[in-house]
């Protein structure tokens, strides 16, 4: 099995293991209609096309299908996301965690346009696991995507 035919799976239960999922969801395209937030749950959750950034330092430059899972959630909210263009491309730049009261905080997921969205949470529980498809990978709206060789 070549190393593009593996499917990653991480978890993470507090800010340096959210740290490592940040850095493999850089550059995750995606579209407002991909998120959705399940209150009875506690849940939130993004599918989007992940860039393979480990992928692409031996093989070719590639996107796959990824869903990105964050437990024990309170609260969502948003700051220029529009309610009204659910289809708008949108491009995850980085997920980090703030506390405010230990274990509790707060997740941000920021996106390359300045968009914004906070997850109140009873603590870090997320998961980034990839769903299989692949496709190679293109420029995704709102962000330049510097050739993983140059990195």
């Amino acid at each position: 099995m070549s190393a593009g035919d593996q499917r990653l799976k991480l978890l993470a239960l507090d800010r340096e293991g959210l740290g490592v999922i940040s850095a493999h969801a850089q550059n995750t395209c995606l579209r407002r209609s991909n998120m959705a937030w399940l209150p009875k749950q506690r849940r939130f959750v993004l599918a989007g096309m992940r860039y393979d950034w480990v992928g692409a330092k031996t093989g070719p430059a590639e996107r796959v299908s990824s869903v990105l899972r964050f437990d024990r959630v309170l609260k969502v909210s948003h700051l220029g996301l529009s309610d009204k263009d659910k289809d708008a491309p949108l491009n995850l730049l980085a997920v980090t965690f703030e506390k405010t009261d230990p274990p509790a905080g707060m997740i941000l997921l920021a996106f390359a346009d300045g968009a914004l969205v906070r997850l109140d949470v009873e603590c870090v529980e997320v998961e980034l696991c990839d769903m299989g498809r692949r496709v190679p990978a293109e420029l995704c709206p709102g962000h330049a995507l510097t050739h993983a060789s140059a990195v």
